[in-house]
């Protein structure tokens, strides 16, 4: 089987067809959360995905658009885009929305949208905090979104102590999935934030055993076309869980790396 797995979609409607159009061949949609937030097309994209056979977990923004979690736990911005998206999101994306769940497993992976430990809202931005997660999830493997940054993290372990290595994935060259245990995040669609404004998402492939990253530009002829239009200015924090001691997935080799 052939996943097109992604994340952060973030109500950015032209961002999602970039990502469906550049698609190599797939035979379904792993979304890892955050369909809607900040964007202008929360029942659009709602309805795209619904067109592809797909499976879905729910994200911080789609359980506080549905009144799950406290607004007031987000940031001004996130806030008014909240507000926004209640105002228009259409009841069949809302009923959409309602059944999601916070985590999924399929054989070798498990789905989540913050962590292992805390599902819908932790972030992993950090080495420290991927070890510390691998042991809430019993798969070799488990996606994760909500940084809006591609990365992998490893599972080291030596003399009973748990640690994890930070990757950054390389884009059009396929990754032999490792023995060892990873979580990885395929980055964001809609909102990008490592300093790439290209949507990112990931090919896996079971048969092959490998992933496969990939980055697209988003076209669109609509200016700022990834922010709610007139609800709320977008303030997108740069976070990138790589920066200073990570290292590259290549192909079947790994570059040096640092532990952390």
């Amino acid at each position: 089987m052939r996943y097109l797995v992604l994340s952060d979609i973030h109500a950015n409607l032209p961002a999602l067809e970039a990502v469906l159009q550049d698609a190599p061949p797939f035979d379904r949609i792993w979304c890892i959360g955050d369909v809607i937030g900040y964007g202008p097309d929360p029942s659009e994209c709602v309805e795209l995905l619904r067109e592809y056979d797909h499976d879905c977990i729910a994200g911080n923004h789609d359980w506080a658009t549905l009144g799950r979690l406290d607004s007031d736990d987000f940031n001004p911005d996130a806030r008014r885009a909240l507000d926004w998206t209640r105002a228009h999101l259409d009841d069949a994306g809302r009923a959409y929305l309602e059944q999601l769940p916070t985590s999924l497993t399929f054989e070798d992976f498990t789905l989540v949208h913050g962590s292992p430990r805390q599902p819908v809202w932790e972030y992993i931005l950090y080495a420290g905090v991927a070890a510390s997660n691998f042991e809430y999830f019993n798969t070799p493997y488990c996606f994760v979104g909500h940084t809006h940054a591609p990365a992998i993290f490893e599972e080291m372990r030596e003399n009973g102590f748990v640690s994890a290595v930070t990757f950054l994935p390389m884009y059009d060259d396929p990754i032999e999935l490792p023995a060892s245990r990873l979580i990885i995040n395929p980055g964001s669609v809609g909102q990008p934030r490592d300093s790439d404004p290209r949507s990112s998402y990931l090919i896996l492939d079971t048969d092959a055993r490998t992933l496969l990253y990939r980055r697209v530009n988003i076209r669109s002829k609509r200016p700022n076309s990834a922010c709610i239009s007139s609800a709320c200015r977008c303030a997108w924090p740069r976070a990138s869980p790589t920066a200073g001691n990570s290292s590259h997935f290549r192909g079947n080799r790994r570059l040096s790396h640092n532990v952390s």
